[in-house]
Formats: C-alpha cells, sequence, structure tokens
C-alpha cells in the first residue's frame, strides 16, 4: 500500500549542516520507518535508486514530500496531547523541528516524514473505502 523510493546520485550530499550526512544514512533511516510500519502491519515497501541526473528525492506512492505536503498545515502537538505530559524536558541544541533545507532532501525533519506518510496512507484508505462502496 506505501511504496517508498529514495533516489540519489551516488556521491553523498556535500552540506555538513544537513541532518543525514550520507546516502547510507538516509536509506537506513526509511528502512527504520518501514520497519515501524510492517510492525503495525502496515503494507509497505522501500525502493532505492541511484540517479544519473544528480536528482534527490524521496517518492511516497510516486510523489516528492513537498507534494504531498502542499496545503497541509503541520503542527506540533500540545503539552497536554504529547506522551510526555508532566516529565521534565530535555533542553535541545540545534535547528527549530520543522527547519528544513529543501534543497537537500536528507534534511527532511521527522515530523515532515512522518505527516507524509501518513497523509499518503490516508489518502491510499480514502480510496480504497470508495471503491468497496
Amino acid at each position: 500500500m506505501i511504496d517508498i523510493e529514495y533516489r540519489h546520485p551516488e556521491a553523498d550530499p556535500d552540506d555538513p549542516t544537513i541532518r543525514r550526512r550520507t546516502n547510507a544514512v538516509m536509506s537506513q533511516y526509511i528502512r527504520d520507518l518501514i520497519f515501524e510500519m510492517q510492525m503495525a502491519d502496515i503494507s509497505c515497501a522501500f525502493k532505492e535508486t541511484v540517479t544519473e541526473d544528480g536528482t534527490r528525492d524521496v517518492r511516497i506512492n510516486g510523489r516528492t514530500i513537498p507534494e504531498i505536503i502542499e496545503g497541509l498545515q503541520i503542527k506540533m502537538l500540545e503539552e497536554e496531547d504529547s506522551c510526555d505530559l508532566g516529565s521534565t524536558r530535555m533542553v535541545k541544541f540545534g535547528r527549530p523541528t520543522l527547519d528544513w533545507k529543501r534543497e537537500w532532501v536528507e534534511d527532511v525533519p521527522d515530523t515532515i516524514m512522518k505527516n507524509a506518510i501518513a497523509k499518503v496512507f490516508a489518502d491510499e484508505n480514502r480510496n480504497r473505502i470508495d471503491v468497496i462502496n
């Protein structure tokens, strides 16, 4: 139901400030997401493609992340909705969670990646239900 393809050239990204600095790290990140979905009985698959033209993107059921999240309003959980209510918070250093260097798909924040996957999953389920009715 969910097919994720990571498309990248042979060479690793050359920006040391991005979240996932090599093709291998990005690939493993997506494989970990696939594993989580499979553990939740979500049908999904991963494909890695080396591109000749230098393009870098992640396609979820054929659509890129910017295409999927276009028009979505991504919100962070309110404190009372989060699972760590009442616990002390760790101080984190670095860029804000939703900050993303869009020229590098390897820099996509986890929140945006998971929202894109969830949107595709919801669209696929809606389409499946429409066909059944």
